[in-house]
């Protein structure tokens, strides 16, 4: 019986999962990434895969999601918002270490593919997946098939500019690690949101995005302005990708898919930018929890599973 790990490598945690054949989870890990060193997370993550090698006692399958791609090119990874992967022969080190070839997939199509298989996007016909954590990247599916696209970006919303910024917007854009200004990315991910409400607050203080939701739960006002302009620029930004792909679904994962009131307050907001008078694309939540992609890079050896 080969058992099927499954690997998230974020920005902020290395997610580890271990199914059976059927799907049954075995196990699942989390533990800190090492910031800034690609020496350090190659030995993590093989020391991860190892350990739960020796622990089940069976053949394994390895599939990870990572921040970026690889490039059809180079083979090295790139537009990975952990900068200190990009450039670096990620699969061909972690495949020397653990003596068994793996399978990488971006994050955010890990995560779409796992709601797709029995989550909340397991009806859809065109679904966009949604990451919204320490960095913002997007993963689409058309039934069920996961698209790559020949450069291997194909999802990657985060890297446009803000859609119809306003003044203030213009002025605060910030630079994204990618080298260009105003990237929706530095504008919804959670650096984003902590920056975001400083200036609403005028704190010098900078709360977590989960404290902020916190504040919002408990009505703070302060919170819930600093919310209501989130919601805008996230509506904004998911409008677009209506406008282009017209999706029966997107579905949200990252920690900040943790922001309940963003479900209702986005699909109010949406119908101002569509290009529509009706829109039927909903917006829901993921069912397999905000780290969602760990059982979607576990499912990478399926035969089932198809990417294009």
């Amino acid at each position: 019986m080969t058992m099927k790990i499954g690997i998230d490598l974020g920005g902020t945690k290395i997610e580890v999962i271990c199914l059976k054949p059927n799907g049954e989870e075995v196990l699942r890990k989390r533990i800190p990434s090492p910031q800034g060193d690609y020496s350090k997370t190659i030995r993590a993550v093989s020391q991860i895969i190892l350990d739960i090698k020796k622990l089940v006692n069976n053949p394994i399958s390895v599939g990870i999601g990572i921040p970026g791609s690889i490039s059809t090119l180079s083979g090295l990874v790139k537009n990975s918002n952990s900068t200190w992967l990009i450039g670096k022969p990620f699969e061909d080190d972690l495949t020397n270490i653990i003596g068994q070839p793996i399978k990488l997939a971006n994050d955010a199509n890990c995560f779409i593919l796992s709601e797709c298989i029995d989550g909340a996007a397991k009806d859809a016909i065109v679904a966009f997946g949604v990451i919204l954590g320490t960095g913002v990247g997007g993963g689409i599916a058309v039934n069920k098939v996961i698209m790559s696209g020949s450069n291997s970006i194909t999802g990657e919303w985060g890297h446009n500019p803000l859609p119809w910024q306003s003044a203030d917007e213009v002025k605060m854009a910030g630079k994204c690690y990618c080298g260009k200004i105003g990237c929706i990315e530095t504008f919804l991910n959670g650096s984003g949101l902590t920056k975001l409400h400083s200036n609403v607050s005028f704190k010098s203080i900078a709360l977590s995005a989960k404290e902020i939701n916190l504040l919002v739960e408990r009505n703070d006002r302060q919170a819930r302005k600093t919310l209501g302009i989130y919601a805008s620029r996230l509506a904004r930004s998911l409008s677009s990708v209506i406008n282009l792909l017209d999706p029966d679904i997107i579905v949200l994962g990252g920690g900040l898919s943790n922001i309940n009131q963003i479900y209702e307050l986005v699909p109010n907001s949406w119908h101002k930018w569509v290009f529509s008078d009706q829109i039927k694309t909903k917006l829901v939540k993921n069912q397999h929890g905000d780290s969602s992609g760990v059982r979607g890079a576990a499912w990478l050896w399926s035969n089932k599973v198809n990417i294009m």
